[in-house]
């Protein structure tokens, strides 16, 4: 048998005594000091990497000629504790120059990441000086110390600056900071004196490229930059090292095979001897006698895992084992007989092992630990019961453990590895079960009782031997140097990821993690030198935290408790359901509904819609009719035959929706009216008409309905829009949600698909549509464990329950208009433009300015020169200043007719004057020199005017010639590609810089970007790489060649929704916008117009080419809305899970690589919005964490979802709104009644309002009709709370205007209601299916010696009703309760609560009658 190169580890058994491996030595030198234990159980944050100059020493405390040291170890202020391991510098001579202070040297760079983003964290400093004693040993004295904050008073680094800083240093050593009486901050602390006149200069600053091998490099570990890392290249000639800009070298991919553990003597014995150990501990940790209970395995795992040295790459996996005769009896391909093995059993794993992370470097190895997992046998009979791991806590202990290096350059092969226990030091952590006593002397027979674990390895090295072998030539020559330490256990988790291969197995998710001091049944070593992990004088703090255990990794695993989803899809569009009968529906049509005309005024006529497999959108373009008028028709609401009646039906409704881009719509109030005639009762009538309601409050006598139009005419539409809009009614669905009119309530939503308002050559369309209310019910947050709010295809999880509370009527409509003028339309909505901006033609470019063009009829340009008072606003009010009170101001720029006209009757005027005045003859006029004067003193401004302003219009002239202007129509969240073309007009080369002045336009770096945009929209130019080179300031630079000529890359893309587009919606106003007139789509206004500069500079900031970029918002499409209502002031976090990504509308068809990775961005930054990525067939989830405002804020935002990840287009846009309610928090008994007053505060002015709330059956309120509300008063509206069902819920409750009814106050009652004590318990059976209900009796004892009163209530009214609601009974005396049971329809079982309460309705007794339907 062929074996891989393995010494201890990694050595197969029998080649003689164990020899020290590369990886040991690496993983002694690396052993750290884990943070406070209490630090551990913070939430683990993204580290921050960290980079520290150590320059020099400088001070009048240095001796010439003396040797010194650096030392830096991390430091917690808070907890008096220091963590991780020491970092030393080399030796240096402290040298003074003349009439100067002695000076060390070091200029060391340190680089390390810590996830302790706390104040209290520090780097401490400490000086040491090297000197020789008289037998000439080194003897190390502690000079000072000094403090490096890293943290300011938030998560954000300390400070940012990457200039040198000075260091203050202070006497003695840093064992001072663990006195009880040090305190914060050092500035105050009067137990530290300062060192006068002694100072270390250093620098610290972030080190991102740090971040991309947080998987090598442990946390709270400082490093040399000369350190060799594995897993790194290393760096040739490069004085930084290989951490100022790390290169990971490339992995090798390793599958383990027909995996096998066997131990000493035997399986059997070895479990026995095992459990009997652990029951002897578990007793004497009792302090109590055998019990005859004891401990049974309930699983055994192997995990696997490869370990660099200093920490584990990634998260090892999870294997299940399994004994060999279980495997046997499973009937197993892959697992090795017995004879392979030898004698005895053994544990198999059933599957092979993949493993991705290996580098061929010989710090790395495969590490494996087998684990078991142990529980009380309790009353089982000795075995296990089934689910017993759920509900009680199992215990998991480490028994063995072992590490096998590859062999460099073996292919296939089959190893053996001895396995290891002990009090010994392992890769994960943990201490582990000790090995048999050692009754053998050999070697070899010490390791054979420990135990072997087999496999079968193979491996591709061949492209990998170069690599291996350089660096293992590089990382002899460094063997000398300390490696960086090994990982805490608080770094294990920034690397957790979703298990691969055989995955966790399901007792996992049910284990508590064990008590620190309980994991294993030996002590730890002790006195040990490479436990050590932080190092300084007169401290010695090298053994590690007691609560350092392997427990506390098990509470950053992705499987603890998180936020359960909520589903993306609650609203099932297109399901449109015939619940009518087929009289209903007649008399339905025959109310008088307005008709729906064709272009020919004819009548449309209902039809089904058409089968969306036949629909075609090339069939839909080539229509001769382009234009669309969508008629939306809204019918009736009817009441679900089988909803809560815990609602209230409302009297009045509005509807809310947004089609297409078009601005969002809220209808007037609408009346239900039964089709009879009369007010809809709600539980007679399955529909009620809608019906316009009058000012006065009285229904309208108009046509019952409310139609609304919307005209979407190529017109109107940016050039190929038209094909966007199609395929927007082929792909997407209409959202409507549903208010109550009196207490603007939401009653539900319904989504209706788009489908059938394409006419498919046809000249209109119309169809029925009864769509489902429903409503998502989200409890208050859940904790459920991750494997259950993870499964596939778990789109409606715990905590989220959907309730259909109706049923929407209505009517669709296309009505097929003929367009003369139809644009031409392009192949994609994003090509809808020419995507190159050419460079100014020279003169041709050149603005008219001050001049007025005019076509002449050889078609050349003429221009008329203009006064400059009237092209110069600035210099007419100069003028106009000097002028007479009395004189007319002139306008500040009249056309040129207009001051022609006046001109011309100015002097008509004074001629007429000066005739009357001399009789025919012309006078003297009075006032000439004054006049004369004044406009000599006008010409002089202008004069000066023009020779101040002169630079400024050439320049400005010149700037105008250069420049060329882009109109960009911005949609949220979609890419505006172009393309400009820039022109070197010098002879000479030069490196031009872009400054761009907007963050929303940049320029496309990535040239896989260029080539994504470029495909998207079939551009032919070609894409240079590597055309672009970013300055330190970031703005991006391009090499010019004399007269060369260039296309430069643009992409606009805007987050933030425009003011004018984000328009109120909801129930807060109620407008009249939505009526039978047509709606148009027009384009954007001016006012929401942008413009952004876009400057080409050479060398000294001359400009050779400006764009001018502007921006017309266009409104976007919604595609699903959510609402959410939450407590004000607090953070609302949730977790919504994406259907399918083939479902999605939008989604391009035929992908390739299987399912794509989605990407969300937010409209608002303040809000965290993402996503992470899932494995192979796990569903995805979007995260949100938004903060909510005050009372009764309404906070509104988009969330953009992608497919690519460039961000071109996003494949949905969903609409959040997040309504702020005041909370308030009642504890309560299921059946009780639970009272509690509201402060009403008044409004400016008198108010008549009234309370309604969500669940009026279980809230009532008083005064419970209208009451005036007076003006800058309180008063107190009182609240009466019975849950009927025990758990924690919301309640809804609004104080409404009922004259305006607009919203006055809301509020969120948080219920955590609790089960009352059940004292007796009854059990009937009832046929189902229908038919005549029972009657039963119970009898109660009034306990008490006096006459009492006693009120009865249930959880279910709708199956249980009583003879009497209340009743008297005498002291000691039996009462006979009548029970009236209701039929169900179909078999079940229920549990039904009868409460008896007292006069105050206080709850006595609670009876539970099983109802068993059958």
């Amino acid at each position: 048998m062929a074996s891989g190169r393995g010494s201890a580890p990694g050595t197969p058994a029998g080649t003689g005594p164990p020899r020290c491996s590369h990886w040991e030595r690496v993983f002694r030198q690396s052993l750290a000091v884990p943070p406070h234990g209490r630090r551990r159980r913070v939430p683990v944050v993204r580290p921050a990497p960290f980079c520290c100059v150590l320059r020099h020493l400088e001070g009048a405390a240095l001796s010439q000629g003396a040797e010194y040291q650096l030392r830096l170890s991390l430091f917690d202020a808070t907890y008096h504790h220091f963590f991780g391991r020491t970092w030393r510098s080399s030796l240096r001579v402290a040298r003074a120059a003349p009439s100067c202070l002695a000076k060390a040297v070091f200029n060391e760079t340190i680089y390390f990441h810590t996830s302790l983003n706390h104040p209290g964290i520090a780097a401490v400093v400490e000086v040491v000086a090297t000197t020789k004693k008289e037998d000439g040993s080194s003897q190390h004295l502690s000079c000072g110390f000094g403090v490096i904050p890293l943290f300011g008073s938030g998560p954000e680094v300390k400070d940012l600056a990457t200039k040198d800083r000075v260091l203050k240093l202070y006497h003695g050593t840093p064992r001072a900071l663990l006195h009880p009486r040090f305190q914060e901050p050092m500035e105050k602390n009067k137990y530290l004196t300062v060192m006068e006149k002694s100072h270390l200069q250093y620098t610290l600053k972030p080190h991102q490229p740090l971040e991309m091998i947080s998987h090598l490099l442990p946390e709270n570990l400082p490093v040399s930059g000369l350190q060799n890392i594995p897993g790194l290249l290393p760096v040739c000639g490069d004085t930084s090292g290989c951490l100022q800009k790390p290169q990971l070298m490339k992995p090798v991919t390793c599958y383990l095979e027909r995996l096998s553990v066997c131990l000493y003597p035997s399986l059997e014995e070895f479990e026995e001897e095992l459990l009997d150990l652990l029951n002897s501990d578990r007793l004497l940790q009792a302090n109590a006698a055998p019990d005859g209970d004891g401990m049974v395995v309930r699983e055994r795992r192997l995990h696997v895992g490869v370990h660099n040295g200093l920490c584990f790459v990634q998260a090892p996996q999870v294997a299940v084992l399994v004994p060999e005769a279980e495997a046997a009896r499973g009937g197993c391909t892959g697992v090795p007989s017995s004879g392979a093995r030898g004698a005895g059993q053994a544990l198999v794993l059933r599957s092979r092992i993949h493993l991705s992370e290996l580098v061929p470097h010989p710090a790395f190895g495969i590490c494996f630990q087998l684990e078991y997992v142990f529980c009380s046998a309790g009353r089982a009979g000795g075995k296990a019961l089934a689910g017993s791991a759920r509900g009680e806590a199992a215990d998991m202990r480490s028994v063995r453990w072992a590490l096998w290096s590859p062999e460099l350059g073996a292919g296939e092969a089959d190893v053996a590895l001895p396995l290891r226990g002990g009090a010994r030091r392992g890769p994960c952590q943990t201490l582990v079960y000790r090995a048999p006593p050692g009754s053998r002397s050999s070697c070899k027979g010490k390791r054979v009782e420990s135990g072997t674990v087999r496999f079968r390895v193979s491996t591709d090295w061949e492209e990998h031997v170069v690599t291996a072998a350089e660096s293992q030539c590089k990382h002899r020559d460094e063997l000398e140097k300390p490696p960086t330490p090994s990982p805490s256990l608080v770094a294990l988790p920034t690397t957790v990821a979703s298990p691969r291969g055989p995955g966790l197995s399901v007792s996992q998710l049910s284990v508590s993690p064990p008590r620190a001091g309980r994991r294993s049944l030996v002590p730890p070593a002790r006195g040990s030198r490479c436990d050590g992990g932080i190092t300084h004088l007169e401290a010695d703090l090298s053994l590690p935290d007691p609560g350092h255990c392997a427990g506390d990794q098990l509470q950053a695993l992705p499987f603890t408790p998180l936020q359960v989803p909520i589903a993306a899809v609650g609203l099932q569009a297109g399901r449109s359901h015939t619940v009518l009968s087929r009289a209903s529906l007649a008399r339905l049509h025959a109310a008088g509904f307005p008709e729906i005309l064709d272009r020919n005024q004819e009548p449309v006529e209902i039809s089904e819609p058409a089968d969306p497999a036949s629909l075609s959108l090339q069939l839909e373009e080539a229509d001769p009719l382009q234009g669309n008028e969508i008629i939306l028709q809204f019918l009736a609401f009817g009441r679900d035959a089988q909803g809560s009646v815990e609602w209230t039906w409302p009297r009045t409704i509005f509807l809310t929706f947004q089609f297409y881009r078009f601005p969002p719509v809220t209808t007037p109030r609408l009346q239900l009216v039964s089709m009879e005639g009369g007010p809809g009762s709600g539980l007679a009538v399955p529909a009620q008409l809608l019906v316009r309601v009058n000012k006065d409050g009285t229904p309208s006598t108009g046509l019952p309905g409310l139609q609304l139009k919307y005209m979407v005419d190529p017109a109107f539409l940016r050039a190929g829009e038209q094909r966007w809009f199609l395929r927007y009614l082929a792909e997407h669905s209409l959202q409507v949600d549903i208010w109550d009119g009196d207490s603007l309530l939401l009653v539900g939503s319904a989504a209706v698909k788009l489908e059938p308002l394409l006419r498919q050559g046809r000249g209109a369309v119309r169809t029925h549509h009864e769509l489902e209310v429903a409503t998502t019910e989200y409890e208050p947050d859940a904790t459920v464990m991750g494997q259950e709010a993870l499964r596939h295809g778990a789109l409606r999880p715990l905590g989220v329950h959907v309730v259909v509370r109706g049923h929407l009527h209505l009517c669709l409509a296309n009505v097929g208009h003929p367009c003369e003028d139809s644009p031409g339309q392009l192949p994609s909505p994003l090509l809808s433009r020419s995507r190159i901006v050419p460079m100014p033609d020279g003169a041709a470019n050149v603005p008219a300015g001050s001049w007025v063009s005019l076509n002449a009829a050889s078609g050349g340009r003429v221009s008329r020169a203009r006064r400059l008072v009237d092209v110069d606003g600035e210099l007419a009010a100069v003028l106009r200043s000097r002028w007479p009170e009395a004189r007319v101001a002139p306008p500040a720029a009249p056309s040129e007719a207009a001051a022609a006209r006046r001109r011309k009757l100015r002097r008509m005027a004074l001629v007429r004057q000066q005739e009357d005045a001399g009789g025919g003859r012309t006078p003297q006029l009075t006032g000439w020199p004054e006049q004369r004067a004044r406009h000599a003193r006008d010409l002089q401004i202008i004069d000066a005017y023009r020779e101040h302003t002169k630079g400024e219009s050439i320049s400005q002239m010149l700037s105008q010639a250069i420049t060329v202007t882009r109109t960009v129509h911005a949609v949220l969240g979609t890419a505006e590609f172009f393309e400009f073309t820039l022109k070197n007009p010098y002879g000479i080369q030069h490196t031009v810089t872009i400054e761009v002045d907007h963050p929303e336009l940049s320029v496309i770096l990535d040239p896989r970007e260029w080539r994504h945009f470029k495909e998207l929209t079939k551009s032919v130019t070609p894409v240079e790489e590597e055309m672009f080179h970013l300055r330190d300031d970031l703005r991006p630079q391009v090499y010019l060649r004399p007269n060369e000529t260039v296309r430069i890359p643009f992409k606009y893309q805007t987050f933030s929704a425009d003011p004018a587009v984000v328009a109120a919606q909801g129930p807060g106003g109620l407008g009249a916008g939505a009526d039978t007139a047509i709606r148009s789509l027009g384009k954007s206004g001016a006012g929401q117009t942008k413009h952004i500069q876009v400057s080409f500079q050479v060398s000294g900031g001359k400009p050779i080419a400006l764009l001018r970029v502007k921006v017309e918002p266009q409104p976007h499409v919604v595609d699903q809305t959510f609402r959410f209502y939450h407590p004000e002031l607090t953070f609302l976090k949730k977790t919504i899970r994406l259907p399918p990504w083939h479902t999605l509308p939008g989604t391009p068809v035929g992908m390739q690589g299987g399912e794509p990775e989605m990407y969300v961005r937010c409209s608002d930054p303040d809000i965290i919005c993402e996503t992470k990525t899932m494995g192979p067939g796990e569903p995805q989830d979007i995260f949100l964490k938004v903060a909510g405002g005050p009372s009764p804020q309404i906070k509104k935002f988009f969330v953009a979802i992608y497919t690519d990840p460039w961000l071109a287009a996003p494949i949905q846009i969903w609409q959040f709104y997040l309504h702020s309610l005041q909370r308030l928090d009642v504890s309560c008994t299921t059946g009780q009644l639970t009272r509690l007053s509201l402060l009403l505060r008044g409004t400016p002015a008198p108010r008549r309002v009234q309370a309604f709330t969500s669940h009026p059956q279980e809230l009532e309120v008083d005064p419970d009709g209208a009451f005036l509300l007076p003006a800058n008063g309180i008063q107190d509206l009182y609240v009466g709370v019975r849950p009927r069902r025990a758990g924690s819920r919301f309640i809804y409750l609004n104080l409404v205007d009922v004259e305006s009814h607009q919203l006055v106050s809301s509020w969120l009652l948080c219920l955590a209601c609790r089960q009352p004590l059940i004292s007796k318990v009854f059990e009937i059976s009832l046929p189902a299916g229908g038919g005549r209900g029972c009657n039963k009796r119970i009898t109660y004892t009034n306990p008490y010696p006096s006459r009492r009163l006693y009120f009865l209530c249930t959880n279910r009214p709708d199956l249980l009703q009583f003879k009497e609601d209340s009743f008297e009974v005498a002291g000691g005396e039996v009462y006979t309760i009548g029970l009236r049971f209701a039929p169900s329809q179909s078999p079940a079982e229920e549990e039904i609560l009868i409460h008896i309460n007292d006069h105050e309705d206080k709850n006595e007794e609670t009876f539970c009658v099983k109802v068993l339907y059958q």
